[in-house]
């Protein structure tokens, strides 16, 4: 199953990719150019596919724990002042995800949009500290029944040149729903209240919908 996103490219490239192997089939008499010409034609068309894949996740929508947005790797877990929405301390939590991760975005948690912005910015690596501010991004608050309201910032990284955001303000929506798509390399940053109790460790991989990022704490640890 392909993401929405990618249904142009796919077909863009599978009709350049056809056009590739057919001609060089009639039109290349060397056999190993030949060859090698279609085995890498048909290697870009693999990537693509990988890409833009849209695995189906089952979830059971829960109010008491946050779920990972995209697939990747924790690489950032730290006490952070917010300075577009909240304008306080917040707990945040980032994955990174490289090329070959899953780019599809899914809302971390039930509830309504208050708040989505999109922001032109620059291109620096993902994992640059300067990115959740400097970068393109988009930024949508989630009110929650238990957490309250929630953050999460879609970051383009070096590869990156296009976000897809598909929240609306006043629109509810259910955890592990598509929430959008980040084109190549990039980042998402969870924003989260002080005192949740976060549930993965730096350099933990993690997939979308699927992984609980954070939870609830109990009385003992407040």
């Amino acid at each position: 199953m392909f993401h929405r996103e990618g249904q142009k490219i796919i077909l863009i490239t599978f009709l350049i990719v056809s056009a590739i192997v057919l001609g060089a089939q009639f039109y290349i008499e060397h056999p190993w150019l030949k060859l090698g010409l279609q085995i890498v034609a048909l290697l870009i068309l693999i990537l693509i596919l990988q890409f833009f894949r849209n695995p189906k996740r089952t979830v059971n929508p829960t109010f008491d724990d946050i779920l990972a947005p995209v697939d990747g790797k924790v690489v950032v877990i730290e006490e952070v002042e917010e300075t577009e929405y909240f304008k306080d301390k917040r707990l945040q939590v980032s994955i990174f995800m490289s090329p070959i991760n899953v780019h599809v975005t899914r809302y971390a948690a039930s509830g309504s949009i208050k708040y989505s912005k999109y922001h032109p910015g620059k291109y620096l690596v993902a994992w640059h500290p300067k990115s959740s501010t400097e970068n393109e991004r988009t930024t949508v608050v989630i009110n929650t029944p238990k957490f309250g309201d929630i953050l999460y910032r879609q970051i383009a990284g070096a590869l990156a040149k296009r976000i897809v955001n598909y929240a609306e303000v006043g629109e509810s929506v259910q955890q592990g729903t598509d929430a959008g798509f980040i084109k190549f390399g990039s980042r998402v940053d969870l924003l989260l209240p002080l005192d949740c109790a976060v549930a993965v460790k730096l350099n933990q991989k993690v997939v979308g919908a699927k992984t609980c990022i954070a939870t609830l704490a109990s009385k003992d640890e407040k």
